[in-house]
């Protein structure tokens, strides 16, 4: 059938197709995420979450967050069925870490700062 089909039709055909599909991509990399503010004078080399009574996880936040950075850290598929609110923490680069604070991750435009 799609042989069969004229030049122009086929165009059309890929531009609709090229349009969903990046739609798709562009709402599922914007979808679950939440920035990281560290306003401290230290890395920050894990940023680790858990629902209540789960197991700490853990974002890839690269080398690390530099001190005054921000960075934006995106959810991970397999956890959308998760609860929004869940429990943080971070570690710094010379091993200290902060106590546990409970955040709900579905908020829009969230933005964590840590001191």
């Amino acid at each position: 059938m799609f042989s069969k089909m004229r030049w122009s039709q086929k165009c059309i055909l890929l531009l609709v197709v090229s349009f969903f599909a990046f739609q798709g991509i562009a709402v599922a990399a914007d979808d679950y995420s939440f920035k990281v503010h560290n306003k401290t004078s230290v890395g920050i080399t894990k940023v680790l979450v858990k629902e209540a009574g789960g197991k700490w996880g853990s974002f890839d936040v690269g080398t690390m967050i530099k001190p005054g950075a921000t960075a934006k850290l995106v959810w991970a598929g397999h956890t959308n069925t998760q609860d929004c609110e869940q429990w943080i923490k971070v570690v710094y680069a010379d091993g200290s870490e902060t106590k546990a604070a409970k955040f709900d991750f579905c908020e829009t435009d969230l933005e964590l700062e840590f001191e």
